[in-house]
């Protein structure tokens, strides 16, 4: 069950990911946070415990706002053609993926230690599969597509290549010459360009 937060946690919770997307959690001190919300130092203890344990909560938040978003943009596509829905879903979590870069690193560790973001995660990841298996089938179905690879080696794909561009920035940037001021945003066009053909490829599309 999502967990649900108060208004005051909201929007603190807001104000950090806002301040840490922009200097890093190393860099984003509990007082930067406190300034910026309007709020005495001490309410984030109050609120969270500690900026690590706020960090949490900022990812369980941040897993539910996706789900919520995924939810609409998915009724938004629903009517659309198998590939043009399957290269909006492409789009949308290498997007989310270098979106919110800054939580990848901790969240190798919060997995580690904490079941509730995991279960949040893992039901985001199943969400997604079901929705790559329904407009694969539906491709199928319509005879768009002439593969049906597994739901869930689309994701791995999808996260496996977008998570190696964005931590190995240093032999990455190497291949995206002369963009290391834009680094991350480049480095998504790359990632989705080769996703999408890969991704057609492993589905046998062929274009009318």
């Amino acid at each position: 069950m999502s967990k649900k937060f108060t208004d005051k946690q909201i929007h603190i919770l807001d104000v950090a990911e806002e301040l840490i997307a922009k200097k890093g959690f190393e860099g984003t001190s509990v007082r930067d946070i406190s300034t910026q919300a309007n709020i005495n130092v001490a309410m984030i203890s109050y609120y969270f415990g500690s900026k690590e344990k706020m960090m949490s909560y900022l990812y369980r938040y941040r897993i539910q706002k996706t789900r919520e978003s995924f939810a609409e943009f998915a009724e938004i596509i629903r009517d659309g053609k198998p590939e043009m829905q399957m290269k909006e879903l492409v789009k949308y979590v290498i997007s989310q993926l270098f979106k919110f870069s800054y939580f990848h690193g901790f969240v190798t560790q919060e997995l580690r230690h904490h079941d509730a973001p995991k279960d949040d995660l893992l039901e985001f990841y199943r969400t997604f599969t079901t929705k790559i298996d329904e407009v694969t089938k539906k491709g199928i179905a319509s005879g768009v597509f002439n593969h049906t690879p597994k739901p869930e080696d689309v994701l791995m794909l999808i996260i496996g290549a977008s998570l190696f561009a964005i931590r190995n920035k240093e032999f990455y940037s190497h291949y995206i010459p002369g963009k290391d001021e834009n680094y991350l945003r480049e480095a998504e066009k790359k990632v989705l360009a080769n996703l999408l053909v890969t991704v057609f490829s492993l589905l046998g599309y062929h274009p009318a």
